[in-house]
């Protein structure tokens, strides 16, 4: 927990507060933007939750803060905030929530499947986390969009027996051992509703999975600006080659699906038939960034 003796003054003044070992992942300020905003450059209080809901999402994003930034004086409820993660997105994907610090504070995914659930990049093993997965019928397949986010990938795949899937050019030590490893640039059917597209740019190995036409799990690759309302890249956060990037990104225009889910930025739901074109304006920004 936090240490209010390390309060960031730019918190009102209240229950909740963020300290000074905030890393701004923005893991707070998308899962309870109504309580966390940024102020210089960390995340801090600007509203205190003040009814059920704003309340419930504020602890949420205490569980979730990777460095356990966020505090609170004993206003919150963590147990229903814990009984709450994996948090639903949708009828298929929930939000894990239990951010790690190894990933910078990436998001992961839990997709529902009647062939097996499926997890998406690695959240911390935390054993609340951990029986919640247990009860909505464990894990059959971990998918690793790239070498930032696996996190405890590890204990994960020991705990359930599932397969994990990472491309080669992003496997390391600490990853040899995966079970599934992708190769090359063209897109590889890993189930009849399964399909990986590497998408090198953010590294080298980067991959976005695309579930049913509908859910595209992004990584680092791609994600929605609340501040520029449209689909962007992070041009700042490009390890590996930007114009790789950019042909990666025209790439994924070959395809249809309505929710974009990444690692790190904001989750958007977009209108169905307009992801082309949505794409189509994320690489001409790209192309000007």
């Amino acid at each position: 927990m936090a240490d209010p003796h390390r309060r960031r003054p730019e918190n009102v003044a209240g229950d909740v507060f963020v300290d000074e070992t905030c890393i701004d992942c923005d893991t707070c300020r998308w899962m309870a933007p109504e309580t966390f905003d940024r102020a210089g450059e960390m995340s801090r209080v600007h509203h205190q939750p003040d009814e059920g809901e704003a309340r419930l999402r504020a602890g949420m994003a205490v569980l979730s803060c990777p460095t356990a930034s966020i505090g609170t004086t004993g206003g919150l409820d963590l147990r229903a905030a814990a009984a709450s993660l994996p948090h639903p997105v949708d009828a298929q994907v929930l939000h894990c929530g239990y951010h790690h610090e190894a990933s910078f504070g990436a998001a992961s995914w839990l997709l529902l499947r009647d062939d097996g659930n499926v997890l998406v990049d690695s959240p911390r093993f935390a054993r609340p986390l951990v029986e919640r997965l247990e009860a909505l019928g464990g894990v059959s397949l971990m998918l690793l969009t790239h070498q930032d986010d696996v996190a405890d990938h590890a204990k994960f795949a020991r705990h359930f027996g599932c397969e994990r899937v990472l491309h080669a050019d992003d496997t390391g030590p600490a990853t040899r051992d995966v079970e599934h490893v992708l190769r090359g640039d063209e897109p590889t059917s890993l189930a009849h509703d399964l399909l990986a597209v590497p998408v090198p740019g953010h590294t080298r190995g980067s991959v976005c999975f695309l579930h049913d036409g509908t859910h595209l799990f992004t990584g680092d690759h791609l994600a929605y600006s609340a501040r520029l309302r449209h689909l962007y890249a992070f041009r700042t956060a490009c390890w590996y080659d930007w114009d790789a990037q950019i042909r990666s990104m025209e790439r994924l225009g070959e395809y249809d699906f309505e929710w974009v889910l990444p690692g790190h930025g904001w989750k958007t739901h977009l209108a169905p038939g307009t992801s082309r074109p949505e794409i189509a304006r994320c690489v001409a920004w790209m192309k000007d960034a």
